[in-house]
C-alpha cells in the first residue's frame, strides 16, 4: 500500500512545479513562448508515448521491477533537467523525467489488481486522491521554495519523493520473487461450460482447474476503445480547462487573482471525486449512470462559461470540475473490466497512451479555434463535441463483461 501510494503522489509532481516558475527559470534559461507551448504539451505527448510502451516491457518484467526502473528514470531526469546548462537539454531531460511518470500511470492499475484483488475500488479511491493532492502540492509550494533556495531546488526537491517511492518496492523484490505471466498473454479461467465444449470429454468438476491462454489485442477491443474515448476525452476537456479557463474569465471581466482562484477551485473538486467515485462504482454492477450525471455537470458549467461567465461563475467553475469525475472511474474499470494482471497492464497501457495522444489535441484545438473566430463559442462547440465521443465510449466501457473474453485464444 506505502508503494503504491507514494507512486501515485510522484506521478504529476515534475509536470505542476514547472508552470509556476516559467518566469524564474526564464532568468537562466531562455524560455520563449514556443518553448512554454512545448512545455504545456510534453506531459501528456509523453504519456501517450511511453503509456504505449509499458505494456509491451510488462510482458518481460516483472511489475515491481518496472515501478523501480520508472521511479529510477524519474529521478534521473528531475535532478539533471536543473543542473544542464541550456533550454535544449531542458526539455530532454524533462521527457525522461516524464518518461517515469508516463511508466507509472500504466504500472499502478494492475499493481493495484495484483496486491489488493478484493479491494480495488477502496484502492483506486485512495490513489486517485493521493495522485491529486501531488498535483496541487507542487504548484503550491514551488514559488516559495523558489525564493527561499533557488528553482533549481524547487524542481529537484520532488525527486526525493521518486526516491521514497521506489524503496518499498525495492523491499518487496529483495523480499520475494512475483509470479510471471507469459509474455503477451493473459492467463483466465474457463468456464465449466466453456472447457466441456473445447474438450469434449472434460467433467465439470476438473473443469474449474483448466485454464486458456490468450492474447491480448486491445485495438480489437470495443471495450478497450469505449475506455480509451472516455479517458482521453476526459483528459482532453481537463486540459482544455486548465490551459484556458483563466483567460475565458479574465475576458468577461474578472480579474486576474479571481480567475487563477477560480481555477483552483475547478483542480479543488476532483480530490472529493477522487475518493467518492471509485468507492460507489465498485457496487454498481453497470456505472454508466454516473457517466450520465458528470456529462450533465461537463454540460452546465460549459454553458454557463460560454452564456454567462461574469454571473455565478462559481457555480459554472465547480459543475465544471465536477465533470471530470469520470476519471478516476476510468481508472476503476481498468481493473473492474479485466480478469487478470496481464489483462489490466494490457487495457491500462493501450487506454492511457492513445488516451492521453487524444488529450494533446485539447488545448491546442481550443486556442486554435479561438484565435480563429475570435470567440468562445466555437472552442465550446469543439468540447461539446468531445463529450458525445466521451459518452459514446463510456456506453461500451461500462458493460459488465471483461477484456480477455474479448482477446484471441493462443494455440
Amino acid at each position: 500500500m506505502a508503494g503504491i501510494l507514494l507512486v501515485a503522489l510522484t506521478l504529476r509532481t515534475a509536470v505542476t512545479v514547472v508552470p509556476p516558475l516559467v518566469s524564474t527559470i526564464d532568468h537562466d534559461l531562455p524560455l520563449n513562448a514556443s518553448v512554454i507551448g512545448v512545455l504545456g504539451m510534453l506531459p501528456t505527448a509523453a504519456f501517450a508515448v511511453f503509456g504505449f510502451l509499458t505494456p509491451y516491457v510488462i510482458r518481460w518484467a516483472s511489475l515491481e521491477r518496472l515501478t523501480v526502473i520508472a521511479m529510477f528514470v524519474a529521478i534521473v531526469g528531475q535532478i539533471c533537467r536543473v543542473l544542464v546548462p541550456s533550454t535544449g537539454l531542458f526539455l530532454l531531460f524533462s521527457v525522461i523525467a516524464l518518461a517515469g511518470l508516463g511508466a507509472g500511470n500504466v504500472l499502478l492499475p494492475p499493481l493495484v489488481k495484483q496486491y489488493f484483488p478484493d479491494r480495488i475500488g477502496l484502492m483506486t479511491a485512495l490513489y486517485v486522491t493521493v495522485l491529486s493532492a501531488g498535483t496541487a502540492l507542487p504548484a503550491q509550494l514551488a514559488v516559495p521554495v523558489a525564493d527561499a533556495a533557488g528553482w533549481q531546488f524547487s524542481l529537484a526537491l520532488w525527486a526525493g519523493v521518486n526516491v521514497m517511492a521506489a524503496v518499498p518496492w525495492l523491499v518487496m523484490l529483495i523480499g520475494h520473487k512475483p509470479n510471471r505471466v507469459p509474455p503477451g498473454a493473459a492467463v483466465a479461467p474457463v468456464s465449466p461450460e466453456a472447457a466441456s465444449t473445447r474438450q469434449g470429454s472434460a467433467t465439470a468438476g476438473k473443469s474449474a482447474a483448466i485454464v486458456r491462454v490468450t492474447k491480448i489485442r486491445s485495438w480489437r477491443s470495443p471495450l478497450a476503445i469505449g475506455l480509451t474515448l472516455m479517458f482521453g476525452c476526459t483528459s482532453l476537456n481537463t486540459y482544455a480547462m486548465f490551459a484556458w479557463l483563466p483567460g475565458i474569465l479574465t475576458d468577461a471581466g474578472l480579474g486576474r487573482a479571481e480567475a487563477g482562484s477560480m481555477l483552483a477551485l475547478f483542480a479543488g473538486v476532483g480530490l472529493p471525486l477522487s475518493l467518492l467515485v471509485p468507492l460507489v462504482a465498485s457496487r454498481m454492477k453497470n456505472p454508466f449512470p454516473l457517466v450520465l450525471v458528470f456529462l450533465g455537470c461537463f454540460a452546465g458549467g460549459y454553458l454557463g462559461l460560454l452564456l454567462a461567465p461574469a454571473t455565478g461563475t462559481w457555480l459554472w467553475v465547480v459543475l465544471a470540475g465536477m465533470g471530470p469525475g469520470t476519471f478516476p472511474l476510468s481508472l476503476l474499470l481498468i481493473n473492474h473490466r479485466t480478469r487478470t494482471r496481464a489483462g489490466a497492464g494490457a487495457l491500462s497501457g493501450f487506454s492511457q497512451g492513445a488516451g492521453y495522444a487524444l488529450a494533446c489535441t485539447g488545448p491546442l484545438f481550443f486556442g486554435m479555434l479561438h484565435e480563429g473566430t475570435g470567440s468562445w463559442l466555437v472552442p465550446f462547440l469543439f468540447l461539446f463535441g468531445t463529450l458525445l465521443l466521451l459518452v459514446s465510449g463510456a456506453f461500451f466501457a461500462c458493460k459488465p463483461r471483461y477484456l480477455e473474453d474479448e482477446a484471441v485464444p493462443v494455440g
